[in-house]
């Protein structure tokens, strides 16, 4: 049983080293709203949101001010809408307009859920809801979308990755005015959770309860601190210190998951362990990774660390929490973290670097930036990279790519609050058209067959 003073004692981190409560996020099941028509599903969605998340950011605030931790965002992720819309996929746009009315009427940060699975095969329906999500990005605020294109299990389904590419590229072009915004609101996942509370890539799986509550933590910050008390340690000490650290941070998620649950009358689902970055100074993952020895994010030495630091996490908070799940690790995105905003500035961190570094992270190429004209196929390619990382090391791995509209290396896009800033990095220029037009399925890998 976890008490107040389990939380007081994070006081200090609280104020001076940027520990909070990354998101409360309230999963909501949408197959009991499943009408004949899309107008009469689109209404049922909108209502039932409402109703389930309507006091989620009172009790958010209300948790913060008791517990004297932040909650910095408050959200709600649903069932896979093109599972919701398989009768009319067409019309999908109408619930993702729902949705992100909900979202505005509750007052939260962002939905998540706009999803389709295809990580076999992609039925007509999948295919014509994807087709569906740039317009839907570009029409909404707080609506964020994602697509599960493989798995370990069932390899990789290259049609679906061949339509992320081309959805990429859309969704930034439709946003233009705003540094193609759209695309940032986008994921492409191998090997999706079902209970992951981040954004953009939050959903709720069909195998999760009617109403959940996900907690992500998060204190770069904290991690920083404490290996800065012990800067002459050996890295096995440095590992030990993190555990100690991680498991601070996650009794106090512990806390506030189990508590919002009860007060919002749903199920408390998972603890999500991420070291979630801020474009905030001192909330770096990368600035951890230098803390730990490597001169630069980017430089030699930098996978490394953030492997001991990855697994130092895991291991120190799956101890202080009854249910740890969603993705758990060490975030890279390059937009959201100012240390790897400088390093890609400098030309330290490259898109190889980062795919490297994917192997032994959270997830992947995150909140990346790349030139407006970069075709469609290769960002396919990124995301089949990606894709067979995930698929052979059996992990999460995505991409958040942003192909910025007009711009070019050595420009820069600005989303403001939490998505960041960016520095235009370079891609690889061969033509990977042919490897994406192929399309079929990448099998999976022998590994997977067991039963």
């Amino acid at each position: 049983m976890f008490s107040k003073h389990d939380v007081l004692e994070t006081i200090a981190m609280v104020e001076k080293e940027h520990l909070d409560i990354r998101t409360i996020t309230m999963g909501i099941s949408l197959l009991g709203c499943i009408r004949d028509t899309a107008k009469e599903t689109a209404q049922k969605v909108y209502d039932l949101v409402c109703f389930k998340a309507e006091d989620i950011v009172k009790t958010a605030s209300d948790l913060s001010g008791e517990y004297g931790i932040p909650i910095v965002n408050k959200r709600v992720s649903v069932t896979p809408v093109s599972l919701i819309s398989a009768a009319f996929p067409q019309d999908a746009p109408l619930i993702g307009k729902a949705l992100d009315e909900a979202a505005s009427t509750l007052g939260i940060d962002f939905l998540g859920g706009y999803s389709a699975l295809v990580h076999k095969s992609t039925a007509e329906y999948e295919r014509m809801f994807i087709q569906t999500i740039p317009q839907v990005l570009s029409q909404t605020q707080r609506l964020c979308a994602s697509v599960n294109v493989g798995s370990t299990k069932s390899g990789i389904n290259m049609e679906a990755v061949r339509l992320m590419g081309e959805a990429f590229k859309e969704a930034a072009f439709l946003t233009k005015d705003q540094d193609g915004i759209g695309a940032a609101k986008l994921v492409t996942f191998c090997n999706a959770v079902e209970d992951n509370p981040f954004m953009a890539g939050a959903f709720h799986g069909v195998g999760e309860g009617d109403t959940v509550i996900n907690v992500g933590v998060s204190g770069p910050g904290v991690v920083k601190h404490a290996l800065e008390q012990i800067p002459d340690a050996d890295l096995t000490e440095a590992a030990e210190m993190i555990k100690r650290t991680a498991f601070k941070i996650t009794r106090a998620g512990q806390l506030v998951a189990k508590e919002a649950a009860k007060r919002l009358n749903a199920q408390f689902g998972i603890v999500d362990l991420s070291l979630a970055p801020t474009p905030a100074m001192g909330d770096s993952v990368a600035m951890i990774l230098e803390e730990l020895g490597v001169g630069c994010v980017g430089g030699h030495g930098t996978t490394a660390a953030l492997a001991m630091l990855n697994d130092a996490v895991k291991k120190g908070g799956v101890m202080a929490s009854s249910r740890v799940g969603g993705l758990s690790g060490a975030f890279i995105p390059v937009s959201e973290d100012i240390g790897m905003i400088r390093a890609a500035e400098k030309g330290e961190i490259t898109l190889d670097k980062l795919e490297a570094m994917t192997c032994v992270c959270s997830v992947g190429l995150d909140m990346i930036a790349i030139p407006g004209d970069t075709p469609a196929t290769t960002i396919a390619a990124m995301i089949a990279d990606e894709a067979a990382i995930g698929m052979i090391n059996n992990k999460t791995t995505a991409v958040r790519i942003i192909p910025a509209p007009g711009k070019g290396v050595g420009e820069q896009v600005s989303f403001g609050g939490l998505l960041g800033r960016a520095p235009i990095m370079p891609v690889h220029t061969t033509d990977s058209s042919r490897l994406i037009q192929r399309g079929g399925l990448i099998p999976a890998p022998i590994h997977s067959f067991k039963n």
